[in-house]
């Protein structure tokens, strides 16, 4: 009897027809797949397969623009979602009311992020980080239907962590090979990937969430391994071990497969030709290795990254993980076809949004001490100050994770013009922001550029908002040394460094606006017209169970 494996995941909702959204499953055999709507909207596909899985992908059509409906899903013909005896509220799709009516021009759009979260935390026992934020906005939510939800969740990297794995996952690890040898408890292959997923998505409650709230995934380091692409050198070492080529392969095929293809639209779906090719295979387990086995060697074959659109407000998810470029003769965090990508997507059609993001797992600005180490830590690699000190800036880069925008110096300051131009001229939005996780505390901060900056500063409000983590740790040393590089004392040290690797001066200057905050935590963006307000929750524990309290709430833009 066919059952449902993982899913529903509602992915993607149409904001320009209303009409339209896909839903993401995986069922225990080959297969159709249906979802059925009540308000008569239906889609259907059959599964794919890949390394002995099925999925589907489907697409819905039909939907009633400016509506709520629940939706059931069936695999083979028999229901398998809801279940019966499912204790949560029925899944939804909601979809936004058709662009120029009355209520569409009053309706603004709900955007929630944050990145890294643990499932379970690594090596089993205790969990020592505090209740999941994810999970807590999850049962609030379902216990309270009339709750106010997010209209779409971005979750902006380290989804899964195939370099630290929970006891549980190690024990299904150990049941199929010898953990002494390498990857050892790491993730070794598609299969163990699959283990991953299962235990992020199939907390009820969690799998309720990601069924009823539209979602968008990019990719960061522990995706795949930490420091993933850090360097040239990094690379060079990492493929000479025997386990990195599958490992490498089945991370990029478990992308495509689990968090890539929701992220498209079902346009995009149509003209794709690897998703094409590998539903019309039996089996598609050989093409998507040969398409992920392709793109590791040559990155520029795949555009990870993607445009999605709400009203008036445009999201452009940038990869900074397989897009770089790691010699050191010309290291940028974006190769140039990625770069003109995100150019054509960010000042393309001015005066069609009314809101500019820009999410990028790794934060943009940084405290100003950390952003000068790794400025100058990228001028010590690429040999400012000779060999030995270039050797002891790789060893450096690695052990303290220096590889954010400011450790690829030129393509820092192209993509800070780059969002000076979005933010300026007569069709300006109202705001710019950054979306970043990756270093487990939230903050926010704003640039101000000199007034004899080319073109003038932007009229926009231009904004890094950095949340992180959703689950997961950071140690008290580590917090501190957080603190210290916003402080005055900090901003000292990293300009002695700065005139050490002879880097110049930033293009930009800022400081904090908020934060850091440390815990686990949620952000969300409230967008309405050329309204912009910002809140931060945190999971907290309590005699009576988890919830999420509210640390900030703050208007960014008000205007009438």
């Amino acid at each position: 009897m066919t059952g449902l494996r993982l899913g529903p995941l509602l992915r993607y909702v149409d904001w320009e027809s209303g009409a339209a959204a896909t839903v993401w499953v995986e069922a225990s055999r080959p297969c159709t797949v249906d979802v059925r709507c009540a308000d008569g909207a239906s889609g259907s596909s059959p599964t794919f397969a890949v390394a002995g899985h099925h999925y589907a992908l489907v697409v819905v059509e039909g939907l009633t623009p400016g509506s709520t409906t629940a939706y059931e899903v069936l695999a083979g013909g028999r229901r398998v979602w809801p279940p019966r005896d499912s204790r949560l509220p029925p899944s939804t799709i909601t979809t936004p009311a058709v662009a120029g009516g009355e209520e569409a021009a009053g309706q603004g759009v709900r955007i929630s992020f944050g990145s890294c979260r643990w499932a379970a935390a690594p090596g089993g026992g205790h969990d020592p980080v505090g209740p999941d934020a994810l999970v807590t906005l999850a049962a609030g939510l379902a216990a309270d239907p009339a709750a106010e939800r997010p209209d779409v969740l971005l979750l902006l990297g380290d989804q899964v962590y195939a370099d630290e794995t929970s006891g549980a996952t190690r024990r299904r690890l150990a049941a199929r090979r010898d953990l002494s040898e390498p990857p050892g408890t790491e993730i070794a292959d598609y299969e163990e990937y699959t283990y991953l997923y299962d235990e992020s998505w199939r907390d009820p409650e969690v799998r309720w969430l990601l069924s009823t709230v539209p979602s968008c995934m990019i990719f960061d380091d522990h995706d795949v391994i930490d420091d993933w692409n850090t360097s040239a050198a990094w690379q060079e070492d990492i493929r000479a071990t025997p386990w990195w080529h599958e490992r490498i392969v089945s991370g990029l095929m478990s992308y495509w497969v689990h968090q890539h293809l929701g992220n498209l639209s079902p346009a995009e779906l149509a003209a794709d030709p690897v998703y094409a090719a590998v539903r019309e295979a039996s089996d598609g387990t050989e093409t998507l290795r040969r398409f992920a086995a392709e793109t590791d060697a040559d990155p520029t074959r795949t555009r990870w990254s993607y445009r999605r659109v709400f009203g008036r407000v445009r999201l452009v998810m940038v990869d900074t993980r397989a897009a770089r470029v790691l010699d050191e003769r010309r290291r940028a965090m974006l190769d140039a076809d990625e770069d003109r990508w995100l150019r054509e997507e960010v000042l393309g059609d001015p005066g069609s949004y009314d809101h500019l993001l820009i999410g990028s797992s790794l934060p943009w600005l940084l405290p100003p001490l950390v952003h000068d180490a790794e400025t100058w830590n990228a001028a010590l690699c690429a040999g400012a100050r000779g060999s030995r000190w270039a050797r002891f800036g790789e060893k450096v880069r690695r052990a303290a994770d220096l590889e954010h925008w400011a450790a690829f110096p030129d393509s820092f300051r192209t993509f800070t013009e780059l969002l000076r131009r979005a933010g300026s001229g007569p069709d300006a939005p109202a705001t710019v922001c950054v979306l970043s996780g990756d270093v487990h505390h939230a903050y926010i901060t704003e640039p101000r550029w000199p007034a004899t900056v080319t073109g003038g500063p932007p009229e926009a409000r231009v904004l890094q908002l950095t949340c992180s983590p959703v689950h997961n740790s950071i140690p008290r040393p580590i917090r501190a040394g957080f603190r210290f590089g916003w402080s005055r004392a900090g901003q000292r040290l990293g300009r002695m460094l700065a005139r050490h690797g002879r880097t110049g001066t930033p293009p930009v200057s800022w400081g904090r606006s908020g934060g850091p905050w440390f815990g686990n935590q949620l952000m969300t963006l409230t967008l309405r017209g050329r309204n912009s307000a910002l809140t931060l929750v945190q999971a907290t524990a309590s005699t009576e169970g988890a919830r999420l309290e509210t640390v900030l709430e703050r208007a960014l833009t008000s205007e009438k």
